[in-house]
């Protein structure tokens, strides 16, 4: 739904380049709506795609000074390597990152 929000709110745009645009803008409201009520923030990476929003929203969230929880697989600790130092806790599942919620709530 995330691709098709601009021309679902704002209808069909005459070229892919301004429809990205268009959803770019309601989902970055999106986001910084959500981030601001957040109490922590947990970003999950896989291994099938290459997930850009994922950094931003983690680099959002930290600039925000939001606590972290990073997952990402160890194939990624290269790549996410300063992220993951950025990041309060870099876990590679999420059953870790419940765990470490479980404790917080402990």
């Amino acid at each position: 739904r995330s691709d098709n929000i601009g021309e679902e709110i704002m209808g069909v745009q005459p070229d892919s380049v301004l429809k990205d645009a268009r959803a770019s803008d309601i989902n970055n409201f999106r986001t910084e709506v959500l981030m601001e009520k957040a109490d922590f923030v947990i970003a999950l990476f896989g291994e099938k795609y290459k997930q850009w929003n994922t950094a931003m929203d983690a680099s959002y969230a930290i600039a925000k000074g939001k606590p972290l929880i990073l997952i990402r697989p160890k194939e990624l600790h290269h790549p996410l390597k300063e992220l993951s130092g950025k990041a309060n806790i870099t876990v590679e599942t999420v059953n870790q990152a419940m765990k470490a919620l479980s404790y917080l709530f402990e």
